[in-house]
C-alpha cells in the first residue's frame, strides 16, 4: 500500500510523489546505509513483475506458435499478426531486407517484454509500471547499447565504426573539429541515456497522474465539503479516462523503444557512404 493512499485516508491529503514508487522488499527487509541514504537489499515488486511478465510473454508466443495450422485459430492468428508487425514494420522496413532477420528475435523479445510489463500498470491489484524504476530501464538500455555497438564494430572494425558514427557523410574541413565530438557524444554516449529516460519518464508520469486522480478524487468525496464533492467525481472520471489513455501510451512506448533499437542497429550495420 502506498504512502499516498495512507495519507489520503486521514484528515489531510498528502499528494503522491516519487516515494510512492519506492516499494519495500518482498520478504525480509534488510537495510543498509550508503552515502548517507538508507537502502535495502531484497527482492522487490518490480523485480518479480519483470520475471513474471517475461514468462507470460514467452508463454503467449510459445502457445501461439506451438500448433501451426494452415487455418489459424484465434491465438495463432494474434501471435502471427503480432510477430509479423514487429518483423516487418520494425525489422525489415527499418534495418533492411539484407540484415534484418538475425535481429528479429531480439526485437520481438524486447517489444513483448516491454508491452506485457507496461500493461501491468493497468491490471487490478498489480497496478504498477515495471519500468518506472530507473534501474530496470537503464539495464535494458545498456543491453541495447552493447548490441548495436557490437554489430557495428563487428562489421566495420573499431576505427571504421567510430568513423561511421562520428563523421557525417559529405562533411569535410575544419568544421569536423566541432562536429566529430558532438557526433561521438550524441551517438555513442547519450543514446542509451535518452533511450532509457524516454521510457522511464512516460511510465513514471502516467502512473503518478493516475495516483493523483484516484486518491485526490477519493479524498474529495470522503472528506470534502458538499461543494467540492462533484470535483471528486470528475477526478474519478478523469482517472478512468487517463487509465484507457495509458493503455495506448504503454503500447506506444514499447513500440518506440523497439523502433529506436532497430534504427540504431540499422545505423550500425549500414554501409559507409
Amino acid at each position: 500500500m502506498s504512502a499516498g493512499f495512507l495519507a489520503a485516508s486521514g484528515d489531510t491529503f498528502t499528494p503522491p510523489g516519487p516515494g510512492d514508487f519506492n516499494l519495500p522488499p518482498v520478504g525480509p527487509d534488510k537495510t543498509f546505509t550508503f552515502l548517507g541514504q538508507e537502502m535495502y537489499l531484497g527482492v522487490t515488486k518490480p523485480m518479480l513483475q519483470i520475471v513474471i511478465f517475461a514468462g507470460l510473454a514467452f508463454a503467449f508466443l510459445y502457445l501461439a506458435s506451438r500448433h501451426r495450422a494452415m487455418v489459424p485459430g484465434k491465438l495463432q492468428y494474434v501471435g502471427e499478426a503480432s510477430y509479423g508487425f514487429v518483423r516487418n514494420s520494425l525489422g525489415r522496413d527499418i534495418i533492411g531486407s539484407h540484415d534484418f532477420m538475425r535481429f528479429v528475435p531480439y526485437l520481438v523479445t524486447i517489444f513483448f517484454l516491454l508491452l506485457f510489463n507496461n500493461w501491468a500498470a493497468t491490471i487490478p491489484f498489480i497496478q504498477f509500471p515495471t519500468f518506472s524504476r530507473t534501474g530496470l530501464v537503464y539495464g535494458l538500455a545498456a543491453i541495447s547499447w552493447l548490441i548495436y555497438n557490437y554489430v557495428g564494430i563487428k562489421k566495420h572494425g573499431l576505427l571504421g565504426y567510430i568513423k561511421l558514427q562520428c563523421v557525417p557523410s559529405g562533411v569535410t574541413g575544419p568544421i569536423l573539429v566541432l562536429i566529430v565530438p558532438l557526433e561521438f557524444f550524441s551517438n555513442l554516449v547519450v543514446r542509451p541515456v535518452t533511450l532509457a529516460l524516454r521510457l522511464f519518464c512516460n511510465m513514471f508520469a502516467g502512473h503518478l497522474l493516475l495516483i493523483l486522480f484516484a486518491l485526490g478524487g477519493e479524498y474529495l468525496l470522503l472528506h470534502g465539503s458538499l461543494l467540492v464533492k462533484p470535483v471528486g467525481i470528475l477526478a474519478w472520471v478523469l482517472f478512468i479516462a487517463v487509465a484507457f489513455l495509458e493503455l495506448l501510451i504503454q503500447f506506444l512506448q514499447a513500440y518506440v523503444f523497439t523502433l529506436l533499437n532497430a534504427m540504431y542497429i540499422a545505423g550500425a550495420v549500414a554501409d559507409e557512404h
